[in-house]
Parts: C-alpha cells; sequence; structure tokens
C-alpha cells in the first residue's frame, strides 16, 4: 500500500513539473474561485425556477413597458447604475448582444436602471456609451422584487417567464449568449 502512495506521489510531482500540468492546475483553481465568488454574489438573487416579478416601467424615450408583454419571449434583464464604472465597461456586451439578437423573435434585450439620482443621469450614461439597447427607468420596488445589491445585476428570464439563470458582476458578450442559448 505504501508503494502505491509514493507512485501517486511521484506521478503528481511530475505532472505538477511538467508546464502543461501547472497550467491544467492553476486554470483548475482559478475556475473554482471564479465559480465561488459567482455563486457568493448571485446568492440573495431569484433562483432558477422562480417567477420572474411583473412590472410596469417607462423607457428613457417615455412609453411604458411591461414585462408580461414579453411573456413568450427569452428576456435578457440587465439592471445597473449610472455611477457604476462597470456598468459602463458591460455596456458594449449588453448592446451587442441586443444587436445579435435584434432580428430574433424570440429573444429581448432590456435594461433597467436603478440607483440614478435622475434621468439626466441616465441619458449622460446613455450618451457617454453610445446605448442603443432599450432603457428602463426603475425603482425602489423593481430593486428589491428582483433583489438587486450590486451592480450590474442580469437576469434570464423564459419565455414562459421564469428565471432562468442570473449573473452578477461584468458578463462577457460570450457568457451572455452562452446563457441565453441555454
Amino acid at each position: 500500500m505504501e508503494d502505491d502512495q509514493v507512485t501517486w506521489r511521484e506521478r503528481w510531482g511530475r505532472f505538477r513539473n511538467h508546464w502543461a500540468g501547472r497550467w491544467a492546475v492553476d486554470l483548475l483553481l482559478v475556475a473554482v474561485v471564479f465559480l465561488g465568488v459567482t455563486a457568493f454574489q448571485a446568492r440573495g438573487l431569484l433562483g432558477s425556477g422562480e417567477p420572474a416579478p411583473d412590472f410596469k416601467l417607462s423607457a428613457l424615450q417615455g412609453d411604458p413597458v411591461h414585462l408580461a408583454a414579453l411573456k413568450g419571449k427569452k428576456v435578457l434583464l440587465v439592471f445597473w447604475a449610472p455611477w457604476c464604472g462597470v456598468c459602463g465597461a458591460e455596456s458594449d456586451n449588453v448592446a451587442a448582444v441586443h444587436e445579435a439578437y435584434a432580428d430574433d423573435d424570440g429573444v429581448e434585450v432590456i435594461s433597467v436602471a436603478l440607483g440614478y439620482e435622475g434621468v439626466d443621469s441616465v441619458k449622460r450614461f446613455v450618451a457617454e456609451h453610445d446605448v442603443t439597447y432599450p432603457v428602463l427607468l426603475g425603482n425602489r420596488d423593481v430593486q428589491r422584487a428582483y433583489q438587486v445589491n450590486s451592480f450590474p445585476t442580469a437576469y434570464v428570464i423564459s419565455a414562459s417567464g421564469e428565471v432562468e439563470d442570473t449573473m452578477v458582476g461584468y458578463t462577457t458578450r460570450v457568457g451572455m449568449q452562452a446563457r441565453l442559448a441555454l
């Protein structure tokens, strides 16, 4: 039995001493830490399978948007704040996903501004970041209903109106599209 332990240790040592082994272990550790942080950040959000709270909010352009009217479509719902630097960095990704699904009748990308001091701060953010996706003016009720405590926070809502997935913090275009594809 002791020979098995030595053999295992020797194999592990050879594996870790090879560059591919070091990279594999390091990447695995980074992935575990990343997934752990992601799970920690999303711990207070609505869970998968829960009904998405309905809302009716005004768009920045003034037209009301009712979430219930989007039933039958998958929705990427992104919550952000104008003062949030990460939200600004992520804005291009949201725009790219919105553009990618512009001709897809089954997917809708919308955003909800929260934590803003006034409509002018939202308009400045939209202008500074060349926002092309719909922007709704959120309120504390919507923030509480979706349990948004940090920005950006995003939900993928199924065509039947249930939460499918959540994202907290910076999310890449590929990450958003992968979650919409699931």
